[in-house]
């Protein structure tokens, strides 16, 4: 038999004398505001309770015992209401004795409390089991969707995937999609960030587009279109993210975007221009700050590269924007475009050789870098034209180009970068 914590409140019979009779050793005695706190220093392995009325406090403390430390209950009382009899139901009790307290019973009833126990808790493992084995079904079918989407692959090829990485690891497939999944998740919010740095220089170049006359009607449309992606990526962070964790920096993206926003919509002249221009840095700033903050905070180890593919899109745009600065502007505003459009050729090409020097590569990522070079060199000869109507054409076609490539790549990193090509 086990040890029992004995808990009785006024007017309750000798029940340790009659236990004590009957072999069954007494672990400690208390009242129903000492239970839990006895039950973890006695370390008893079952509870025999007498209480008139326990709805008064003893049910609570049951309650709390059964969510932290459960063993068999017996309790004995003089509250035959139904309600009273289903809260300790409830709170865990598995022999409840109405006006029948005997001590010849004590025995017998506290076997069928531990018999009760025992088969309440194979069934609450039976239930845990089957509710695992389901929730580890919608993981591996979540999985499959984004491998059989990010890869363009069947089903039963994104099944095969799963398992062989679950076997190689040494893992359950369950865990291994949980780790899809997650990166999945990652990697989207970090394109997604990314994206908005982009679009903040995107934006400006745009509008700079406006202001020197290059194809006024088609660059209109496509800020407006820009301002759109923002709102998207926006919204999709927004309710995807965690507001907890980083919810202050998603928030400081909002308030950049929010004054950016007014700017974009004045008639398109230099003066506006500078002005947009120092909105949309602020906008670039506090993407770069959310950006990198949902890098760090991964367990994806690729996701930097990911992150660097993603920051060559913004430079594509920050350059072409930065030119058309630097002969739209004058004095100290041309001076200092000029000056960070060289500060922007040098990050541009040292990422160009991390990319190509990166692990995640495959010909289909390496072809599209090369493809990528040969846009950059033709931007790049842009610039030495960027004061004429032509050279402004070229930029601007160049920079769109590279963006495009850019925005592919990234895509490509993000899918080479899936947990089960880690494992």
């Amino acid at each position: 038999m086990p040890a029992v914590l004995l808990v009785t409140a006024s007017g309750a019979p000798d029940i340790g004398a009659a236990l004590a009779a009957q072999g069954v050793t007494v672990a400690a005695r208390c009242g129903p505001d000492r239970l839990v706190v006895e039950a973890a220093r006695s370390g008893a392995d079952a509870v025999v309770a007498w209480d008139a009325y326990p709805a008064a406090g003893l049910l609570a403390a049951l309650a709390t015992l059964r969510q932290h430390a459960p063993c068999p209950v017996l309790l004995f009382t003089d509250d035959g209401d139904a309600g009273t009899l289903d809260a300790a139901l409830q709170a865990g009790v598995h022999a409840y004795v109405v006006k029948g307290y005997d001590p010849a019973r004590l025995r017998p009833l506290l076997q069928l409390a531990r018999a009760r126990f025992e088969r309440d808790a194979a069934l609450h493992a039976a239930h845990a089991e089957l509710a695992g084995r389901y929730e580890e079904r919608k993981l591996v079918e979540r999985a499959k969707g984004i491998l059989m989407r990010e890869q363009q692959i069947s089903e039963d090829e994104a099944f095969r995937q799963l398992r062989q990485a679950s076997m190689h690891g040494q893992e359950k497939v369950g865990q291994v999609s949980r780790r899809v999944i997650d990166a999945a998740r990652d990697t989207d919010a970090v394109n997604r960030a990314g994206q908005l740095r982009m679009l903040s220089q995107r934006l400006v170049k745009l509008y700079a587009l406006r202001c020197a006359g290059v194809d006024a009607a088609a660059a209109e449309l496509a800020q407006q279109q820009s301002a759109r992606q923002v709102a998207d990526n926006l919204a999709a962070l927004g309710k995807g993210l965690s507001r907890p964790t980083f919810g202050d920096l998603l928030d400081g993206v909002e308030k950049a975007w929010a004054a950016l926003q007014p700017v974009l919509r004045r008639p398109p002249r230099v003066e506006h221009l500078i002005a947009a221009d120092d909105a949309a840095e602020q906008l670039l700033r506090t993407a770069e700050a959310l950006t990198t903050a949902l890098e760090v905070a991964s367990a994806l180890r690729t996701l930097t590269v990911v992150n660097r593919a993603g920051r060559q899109r913004m430079l594509s745009q920050r350059l072409a924007k930065q030119a058309l600065l630097g002969t739209l502007g004058d004095g100290d505003v041309a001076q200092a475009a000029a000056a960070d459009a060289v500060r922007s050729v040098e990050s541009f090409e040292l990422a160009l050789r991390q990319l190509g020097e990166a692990p995640l590569s495959s010909p289909e990522i390496r072809s599209r870098l090369e493809a990528a070079m040969q846009v950059w060199r033709e931007l790049l000869a842009g610039l030495a034209e960027a004061g004429t109507g032509p050279g402004r054409a070229r930029i601007a076609a160049a920079s769109e180009a590279l963006l495009d490539h850019f925005e592919r790549l990234t895509a490509l990193y993000a899918r080479a970068a899936q947990v089960l090509l880690e494992t």
